[in-house]
């Protein structure tokens, strides 16, 4: 595990001298794919041990009381090189989205994207609200939709003011828009900490048909 290094599903942590830094990966890991944390594993991937006792109960808080609703996780500890490391194991969550507390008190919500944890961009929460929608997602098709189905074929990776701007729209309606197409499939989000950006997806049609 060490040897993959920090990657979509893995983090290395040197030590917890605070819980809310650990929440902010374990509810990033729940918002996402789920994922593990290393703990008393260097950035460079040697290993520096833990106390395994302290930095569990540190894990605890951390999932509990400085994350919102709080992260299921598992442990396990290994001894390498004669040192305790303590393996976290967090699984993606049903109950997306997941808060965690900074260090100014304030609840913010973590996706994974690669090796770090980013801040999820507002349409992103309100994906995970219509997905909850009992309801579901009800959606015309008529010639404006097709019309913004042919920009984002003919646009690839478009930002949501480029996309408003281009078709025309208000830009709550613009992403009012998106958030339907994305739960029903169509469109797909790239999310970075440069922003995001939307895509219509290879089986687009796919969906359509269905």
């Amino acid at each position: 595990m060490i040897a993959e290094g920090e990657h979509q599903r893995q983090d290395f942590k040197y030590c917890i001298n605070d819980s809310r830094k650990i929440a902010r990966s374990m509810v990033a890991f729940s918002n996402t794919e789920g994922g593990r944390l290393l703990l008393g594993i260097r950035d460079n991937g040697s290993v520096a041990g833990v106390k395994s006792d302290e930095e569990y109960y540190m894990a605890e808080a951390a999932a509990k009381l400085y994350s919102k609703p709080p992260v299921n996780f598992q442990t396990q500890q290994w001894l390498i090189e004669g040192k305790s490391v303590l393996e976290i194991v967090i699984p993606r969550s049903t109950e997306a989205p997941h808060f965690a507390q900074n260090d100014q008190g304030k609840w913010v919500v973590y996706i994974r994207k690669a090796d770090q944890n980013i801040v999820a961009p507002g349409i992103l929460l309100k994906v995970w609200e219509q997905q909850k929608n009992p309801q579901g997602v009800f959606i015309r098709f008529s010639d404006e939709e097709k019309r913004l189905l042919a920009l984002l074929e003919s646009e690839q990776h478009l930002s949501l003011n480029q996309f408003t701007r281009k078709a025309k729209l208000p830009k709550w309606k613009g992403e009012k828009l998106l958030v339907k197409l994305i739960v029903i499939g169509i469109v797909g989000m790239d999310i970075s900490e440069s922003g995001t950006r939307f895509f219509l997806r290879d089986d687009f049609e796919d969906k359509l048909e269905k």
